[in-house]
């Protein structure tokens, strides 16, 4: 009797036994496999020269690492398509003190972004993501720059693979 429950709590385990798990992108369309990003433009006069391709190239490791999209370098070829630019690069004073001096300074980074679908459905999304980190006034913004922006870009890099996780 008792190899008769075990044999029937196994044959019960099993049938309830998922067939695949997964822990990525689980809402994203099954027809899609690839992604293709359109190097961003630079819509703001005073943006680091390098920074769109940068933030290009983190949107690229970011999707290819947070779900199961695989880059295609054929715009063609691609379920999805992205393209996008920097629309504001500012520094702006904040937590502002007495004598009318900033304790810190912000750097703010606004970015807009069309995501163009082909599949299972021809659709289009768009995505407007400004992020900022504040920053000691008495830093000089050249020394902490980089710094600076990989933390705005992990932030904005993140709004893209939320943007492609939802809305399906």
């Amino acid at each position: 009797m008792k190899w008769f429950h075990i044999a029937l709590l196994g044959v019960l385990l099993s049938s309830c036994w998922p067939t695949r798990v997964s822990f990525i992108d689980g809402s994203m369309p099954e027809e899609w496999e690839t992604f293709y990003v359109q190097t961003l433009s630079n819509n703001s006069s005073n943006t680091p020269l390098n920074y769109p391709v940068d933030l290009s190239e983190l949107i690229k490791d970011g999707i290819m690492n947070n779900t199961r999209l695989q880059l295609n370098n054929d715009a063609d070829g691609a379920e999805v398509f992205i393209e996008g630019s920097i629309t504001n690069y500012t520094i702006t004073p904040v937590a502002m003190q007495e004598g009318d001096n900033a304790s810190k300074n912000r750097l703010t980074v606004s970015t807009q972004f069309n995501f163009i679908i082909t599949k299972p459905n021809e659709s289009e999304m768009s995505l407007t993501s400004t992020k900022f980190v504040d920053y000691d006034s008495n830093t000089d913004l050249g020394t902490v720059e980089n710094t600076l922006l990989a933390e705005v870009s992990e932030q904005i890099v993140q709004d893209v693979i939320n943007k492609l996780l939802s809305n399906w």
